[in-house]
């Protein structure tokens, strides 16, 4: 029973076409191609996108090997918060990271690509924080250059 249904339902699906080829091919010449109708400023705008990428890309944050400064590794939050505040006033110039891993938030500041550069700031901020700032080996965010082309 079950082989003369399925017998019976490729009969029918063989037999079933959606289309019958020697119906189109009479009425029809063959035609081997597609005309497309395209606005031209689609084209401008597709060039303009593409270089507007590429400048976004170039100044975006690129990330590289460097150094930062630990100013605090307490497990209290206030603590850290009033860090990285004070941080924000004295020296605006650096990116205070804050960040938590359990039970201790940690206050980063800077991104030095140089040790020298590092060893500058921590003179000045040991100063500040009298627990000590510690350098530290760290992935940095490095600014890419400006790009005018765009203007």
């Amino acid at each position: 029973m079950k082989k003369i249904v399925f017998a019976l339902l490729v009969m029918y699906s063989i037999s079933s076409t959606a289309q019958d080829t020697q119906a189109v091919a009479e009425t029809e010449p063959k035609i081997a191609s597609v005309i497309i109708h395209k606005d031209p400023r689609i084209e401008v705008l597709v060039k303009k996108q593409s270089s507007i990428n590429t400048a976004t890309k170039k100044s975006s944050a690129r990330t590289a090997r460097g150094y930062r400064l630990l100013v605090i590794n307490t497990n209290k939050r206030d603590e850290a918060i009033a860090a990285k505040t004070r941080i924000y006033t004295l020296f605006p110039e650096l990116n205070p990271y804050m960040s938590y891993q359990s039970p201790y938030f940690r206050v980063k500041a800077g991104n030095f690509k140089t040790r020298d550069e590092a060893v500058r700031y921590q003179k000045v901020m040991n100063t500040m924080f009298p627990k000590g700032v510690f350098i530290i080996n760290d992935i940095i965010e490095i600014k890419g250059e400006k790009d005018d082309s765009l203007e």
